[in-house]
This record gives structure tokens, C-alpha cells and sequence, in this order.
């Protein structure tokens, strides 16, 4: 198998390139390791509808300056067509439904460190399949996972999001150096090598109607409507808004790769670009088709050293070990993505596997199985129909006028098929039928890839849990007993032999710790809380503050001993 990226160079003979701010110091007699800097450009709601897939509707001349030098991933798809599970993939190298993050939205966990603490009684007025009512609340994984980025910095990463989090549970303190709409790679200690996320709001389903007021650099007439949407002037205004959101997102991306050139940076920094699921238009976001999971996807190497297109299959579930892999840091045993790029890459998937659950207000279970080809959907709750009466999604510009169409019985076959129920399988041939709108599960030339395909998904979940079978409210009872938020025991400090120990009553939850001239009487998001691993060592007068953390739950009281 071709290995596409690796970042160990050897110290034998002749010239070795060095990065200076990434190069370990050693000896003749040992290996250099070169620790990458990495750079996420993530925008939203977007399917590969950009000049390097084909489609020229919008101008991104950013976007194709940094495709021409990338590998460009032709089969990059999401686990879930919507932000929060989706970015829960993404933070943890597991799937929304092995870890409880299936539900969209479980909290107000958003943004930055997110909202930390929840009343007690927050209903939501939101019914699960069961028909029992939830309440809003932070997403309690297993507790040996973590979020990746803590990997990273216990191996030496400063580690930055700006500023989108959305993981269903509040990003603990010990995931990011910096988390803030000013969190910046800029601001790392000296030449400390850096994974940086920027998160850009353009594109995002909201600006379809937010962005009304700006001019449309794009021309309604000239853009394309696809089969499944009415092709009128209210449709068409929406759709030119999207592809305008699309220019301005180059532009951000355009300023982002300016500050890596300008600081002599540009070079030596792998720069992955993707979205984080499917288009904003109806029947995109949300959906287990490819409008929905399937998504642009770039990674430019360092020295743009492999360039050109893949048909390699990646899952959103395969980041988190694919950057560990490429920062040389291991890969925990029980990450269910792998690694396609670095030191250790895993042979290439066969099948990407999608779920869709509860979608703010409406709930469903559905679960899909896709290779190259073929796109196999199972549906646990084929009575209700493929659209889902999402008050949100109805703020988009053409939304009336669909649902119009839909009541007067003016849209064509394939435009209604979106509001009739389900059945219990469906499959689609992706080569033939790109938008997956023709159902083949009945016709009699398919039982051997519809067996196939029902098989992949089964072996899929064969030995895990899918907590989308446990009744939403019941989950979070289970999560949160008693509808309440369990609370992370404080930190134990320990000194012995002149250095300060930290361990905590709860073996899931992780420790942030901060050394001070001052003591810190109270939680301090904003500082910059360092990940503890090993003992630490003091000054005379200085203070040593922890705090502790498992995933969904609050965080422990604050536990502090001064050097004496």
C-alpha cells in the first residue's frame, strides 16, 4: 500500500531538512523526529461544490490555490449530516452512536468552553421515539475517552480552537491551550509546534437567511438547481445565496494561508480543509444520502509534497487517530477510526458508516452503510417520513414556498418522494444515481449487493453498543441519575521527594493544573490551564491549582498547595 505522508526522516547521511521550531535536538546516533505543525480549516454545511470537484458556480481562487497544491479526497464523508454528532466524531475518533452523541443538540455547549453548568429542571420541548419528554444536557461518554487534542499536548503540541466546540459535552479544560474566538497559534510559547482549528460560519445554514441583506455575488440564473429541490426564482435566490456564502469563506481562507506565508510558516504546515457535513439546502443537512454526509475534503502535505486526487475512503471518526499518527503521538487502543496519513496508516476502509437520530425536535433512527458504489440505508422507523418538520430549517428563504408546492400537490415524483414514509431498506447506486433518488432494494439484479450491503452494516455494530436504541430520556437518566449532572471529585495533591503529585478519585476524569505567583480563588476559563502527566516541581512561593474533569460531567472544585 502507497503511504502517502510520513514525517519521521532519519538521521544517517548526508543533508537533513530541519524545521526549526519542530525538530527535536539529538545526537548523531539518534533519529530526528519532526513534529508537524497542523492547520484545520473547517467552514460548514457544505458538499463538494467547489471548482476542484467540478462544479465552477462559485468563484474560490483561495480554495483552488491551495487544492493545486493537496491531495483532494473524492470519498470524504461525515458520520452524522449535522454539526454536534458529528463534531463528537471528530474530537474523540469514535462514532456518535458507540459514545451517546447521537441526539442534535444535547446542550448549550456550542461555543468557546461552552455553558458549564445546567439548571437542574432545563425541559426542552422535545419528545423522544418513546414519546417521553427530555431535557437539555451534556453528553456523558465513556470514560476512558478523551478528546484527542489532549494526546497531542501531552506531547508537547499547543493545541487552539477558534472558537467552535460543539462536541455535546462541554470541551474539558485539559482539550485546548486556547478556546476562544481569539485563540491563535500565534500565541504559542516560542517555536512549540501547534494544532490549530478555524472554524468559518459562512457557509452554515443560517446564513441562507441571516446573509439576506448582502449583495449575491452570484447570479441566480447561472446557478445549478439539483432534481430533488422545485427549480423557480424563490429556489434560486437560495441557492445563489449559498454559493455567494461560499465566496465568502474563501476569502477567510484566503487570510488564514496569508498569516501562515507571512510568518514563514506556510511550508512547513499540514493544512487539512473540509466541512463539517453536508450542504444548508433541504434535503442536504440532516440527511443519511450523500447530500448530507458526503463532504469536500483536502489535506496539503508539507512542502505540498503529494498533490493530485484519492478515491480513498475516510470517515470523520478517522481525524482524530490520522492526526496522532502524523504528530508521532499513539493512538489509543480504543479509537474506532484509523489513521490514513503518518506513521501508522491502516489499510483503506470499505465502508463508511453513517446514523441519523434526533434532529432537534424530531426524532427518528436510521443507520447506512456505504462503500464505493452503493449506499445501503436501514430504516428502524420506516412510518415516519423522510422529511423531518424541523422549525429551524424552515427559516430558509425557499422552505414556504416548498412546503406550498408540497400541500397543492405541484412538485414533480422525485420532489415529493422527500415527504412520503419510508420503507425498510433502501439502495442506491451512487455512480448511476449521484443524488440517491431511485430506490433499487426491490429489483431483482441487486439481492446480492443488498445482502452484501445489510451484512456490512450488521458486522458493523456486531460487539458494540448503539445508544440510539436506548430511548432518549432514558439515556440521560442514565447519563445524569436522577436528572442531575454528576460532579468530578477534586484532585488530590500529594508532595514526595520535593515533587507534587495529582491524582483524582474518578480514574476517567483528566487533570488541568496552573502555576501561579498568586492564588486562583476561582475556576478561571481564560487561562492557560496545562495538562498534567507527570510530577511537577516548584518554586518557594508559588501556588499549584487543579481541577478535574470527566467528559460530561462538572468540573471538580479547585484544589491548590503553595511551595513553602
Amino acid at each position: 500500500m502507497k503511504k502517502i505522508f510520513g514525517y519521521i526522516i532519519y538521521g544517517l547521511t548526508g543533508s537533513i531538512l530541519l524545521f526549526a521550531c519542530q525538530a527535536t535536538k539529538n545526537t548523531k546516533k539518534e533519529e530526528k523526529v519532526i513534529k508537524p505543525n497542523i492547520v484545520w480549516i473547517v467552514t460548514e454545511d457544505l458538499s463538494p461544490l467547489l471548482s476542484f470537484y467540478g462544479d465552477h458556480t462559485a468563484k474560490t481562487p483561495h480554495l483552488d490555490d491551495l487544492a493545486k497544491e493537496s491531495m483532494i479526497y473524492d470519498n470524504a464523508y461525515t458520520t452524522v449530516g449535522v454539526c454536534a454528532p458529528s463534531r463528537s466524531s471528530i474530537i474523540t475518533g469514535m462514532y456518535p452512536t458507540s459514545i451517546g452523541t447521537i441526539h442534535m443538540r444535547t446542550g448549550k455547549d456550542v461555543f468557546g468552553w461552552g455553558k458549564r453548568v445546567y439548571l437542574d429542571s432545563t425541559e426542552v420541548n422535545i419528545r423522544d421515539l418513546s414519546g417521553k419528554k427530555i431535557r437539555q444536557y451534556s453528553a456523558v461518554i465513556p470514560g476512558n475517552v478523551k478528546c484527542f487534542t489532549e494526546y497531542l499536548r501531552k506531547n508537547g503540541y499547543y493545541c487552539t480552537n477558534n472558537p467552535k466546540t460543539d462536541y455535546q459535552f462541554a470541551a474539558p479544560l485539559t482539550a485546548w491551550d486556547e478556546n476562544s474566538w481569539h485563540a491563535h497559534w500565534k500565541h504559542r510559547p516560542g517555536d512549540k509546534p501547534f494544532f490549530a482549528v478555524f472554524n468559518i460560519g459562512d457557509t452554515h445554514e443560517s446564513r441562507l437567511w441571516r446573509n439576506e441583506n448582502l449583495p449575491l455575488t452570484v447570479s441566480p440564473d447561472s446557478v445549478p438547481v439539483p432534481p430533488f429541490l422545485p427549480d423557480n426564482a424563490v429556489t434560486r435566490e437560495s441557492v445563489a445565496r449559498m454559493y455567494s456564502n461560499v465566496e465568502l469563506m474563501d476569502k477567510k481562507v484566503g487570510i488564514l494561508i496569508k498569516e501562515l506565508k507571512d510568518a514563514g510558516l506556510y511550508d512547513s504546515t499540514i493544512i487539512f480543509f473540509y466541512s463539517d457535513h453536508g450542504g444548508p439546502l433541504p434535503r442536504e443537512k440532516r440527511e443519511i444520502y450523500d447530500t448530507g454526509l458526503k463532504v469536500p475534503f483536502l489535506v496539503k502535505d508539507i512542502n505540498s509534497r503529494h498533490k493530485g486526487r484519492t478515491d480513498r475512503m475516510i470517515s470523520f471518526v478517522d481525524l482524530a487517530p490520522t492526526v496522532l499518527s502524523l504528530t508521532h503521538t499513539p493512538i489509543p487502543d480504543y479509537m474506532e477510526g484509523k489513521a490514513f496519513l503518518g506513521d501508522t496508516q491502516a489499510p483503506p476502509r470499505q465502508f463508511i458508516y453513517g446514523s441519523s437520530d434526533r434532529f432537534d425536535e424530531y426524532s427518528d433512527r436510521i443507520r447506512s452503510a456505504r462503500n464505493k458504489r452503493y449506499l445501503y440505508v436501514r430504516n428502524d422507523y420506516p412510518q415516519l417520513p423522510k422529511y423531518k418538520d424541523i422549525h429551524y430549517r424552515k427559516k430558509i428563504p425557499m422552505m414556504p414556498e416548498f412546503l406550498r408546492l408540497h400541500r397543492e400537490g405541484k412538485l414533480n415524483p422525485v420532489q415529493e418522494s422527500w415527504f412520503q414514509t419510508k420503507t425498510v431498506e433502501e439502495l442506491y447506486d451512487c455512480q448511476k444515481d449521484p443524488y440517491q433518488l431511485h430506490d433499487i432494494s426491490n429489483q431483482p439484479g441487486c439481492k446480492a449487493i443488498l445482502e452484501e450491503m445489510r451484512q456490512a452494516l450488521k458486522q458493523h455494530f456486531d460487539g458494540k453498543k448503539d445508544y440510539g436504541k436506548i430511548p432518549e430520556s432514558e439515556l440521560i437518566s442514565l447519563m445524569w441519575p436522577g436528572y442531575k449532572q454528576p460532579v468530578t471529585q477534586p484532585v488530590r495533591i500529594e508532595k514526595k521527594n520535593g515533587k507534587y503529585y495529582l491524582s483524582c478519585p474518578d480514574k476517567d476524569a483528566s487533570i488541568a493544573y496552573l502555576i501561579t505567583e498568586q492564588p486562583v480563588k476561582k475556576t478561571d476559563f481564560d487561562a492557560r490551564w496545562q495538562v498534567y502527566y507527570k510530577p511537577l516541581k516548584l518554586k518557594k512561593g508559588q501556588f499549584l491549582t487543579a481541577i478535574a474533569q470527566r467528559i460530561g460531567y462538572k468540573e471538580s472544585k479547585l484544589t491548590s498547595k503553595k511551595e513553602q
